[in-house]
């Protein structure tokens, strides 16, 4: 974690050395590294023999779970967004360092479902062995510490990033409450229509944040390897709702959605994404909202697992 959070800031330290510069191949290389990150997850989830013989029997309930989770902290973020807007409908523009979002809704989710194709073409070619599951976990780790160079880099060099870090609005801190706070409702809401599990089991699951392989150590180790194969199902699937659907969060409820979305990953795997869509000079508060969450999951996690 701090390996990758020191490359962002060295990114960042090049970028401003080199503010003079067009560094117009940082963007295209983001992109890249995204696709290239989603495909070796899908190598890893192909090659994880639970997850695949887990899918027909506990992948509904994982999908509750993230469901209920991920909506209950966009709620939140929604909220804080209008009491930070004063209810202003205030639409990100490329002037603020976000992609503008036009047109339709398939229009949207056309960045998407490229990224679908490639974690598709990642658990297709590990469960036909044309690569072993564990190339997925070595490799991505040297990828993701490429795109947070890159993403430094970028945020560097924009002249805007420290004006706007002066600009954020304190009350911003509250972020990482409200997200911890409307994941567990949402979790506690929808753990109605999972009458075999616990309140207490769902709320487990959902205090993952998308820390997925902490996570679900802990539970498995609390509460057996079914319910820790449910914890890693519903918190990779909630990372990959923030990483698809970041874009429609953004426009659906607020520009922090996205940041509330992505819960402990938001300072290292969902950060880029988040840049792209609600904005660079949301990009501190990312890190500090993937902070706080992610020390708050092994706190949570056993603190539910005790009852």
């Amino acid at each position: 974690m701090f390996t990758v959070i020191g490359l962002m800031f060295a990114g960042m330290a090049a970028g401003f050395l080199l503010r003079k510069r067009r560094l117009g191949f940082v963007h295209p290389a983001i992109t890249l590294l995204i696709w290239a990150l989603l495909f070796l997850l899908g190598v890893e989830v192909g090659g994880n023999e639970a997850i695949i013989r887990s899918l027909h029997t506990i992948g509904l309930e994982a999908l509750v779970l993230t469901l209920g989770g991920t909506l209950g902290s966009v709620t939140a973020a929604w909220l804080l967004w209008r009491t930070l807007t004063g209810g202003e409908k205030r639409k990100p523009s490329a002037a603020d360092g976000t992609r503008p979002t036009q047109g339709s809704t398939l229009h949207a989710l056309r960045g998407s479902l490229v990224i679908v194709g490639f974690f598709v073409l990642g658990v297709g070619c590990s469960l036909t062995g044309l690569l072993p599951g564990h190339v997925g976990s070595r490799v991505s780790f040297y990828a993701l510490c490429a795109l947070m160079t890159c993403v430094g880099v970028s945020v560097g060099n924009d002249p805007q990033t420290l004006k706007n870090f002066r600009s954020l609005n304190p009350r911003l801190v509250f972020l990482p409450v409200a997200t911890i706070v409307g994941t567990l409702a949402g979790t506690a809401l929808v753990s109605l229509l999972l009458s075999h599990r616990s309140l207490t089991d769902c709320l487990a699951v959902g205090s993952g944040f998308g820390y997925y392989s902490l996570s679900s150590i802990f539970i498995t180790e609390y509460k057996g390897a079914e319910t820790g194969t449910v914890a890693l199902l519903a918190n990779i699937a909630r990372e990959l709702v923030t990483l698809l659907g970041a874009p429609l969060l953004v426009r659906w409820f607020g520009r922090l959605a996205p940041i509330s979305a992505g819960g402990a990953t938001t300072m290292d795997t969902t950060l880029p994404v988040i840049a792209q869509t609600a904005g660079q000079e949301l990009v501190v508060v990312s890190i500090f909202h993937g902070f706080v969450v992610d020390f708050s999951v092994p706190f949570l996690v056993t603190l539910f697992c005790s009852f």
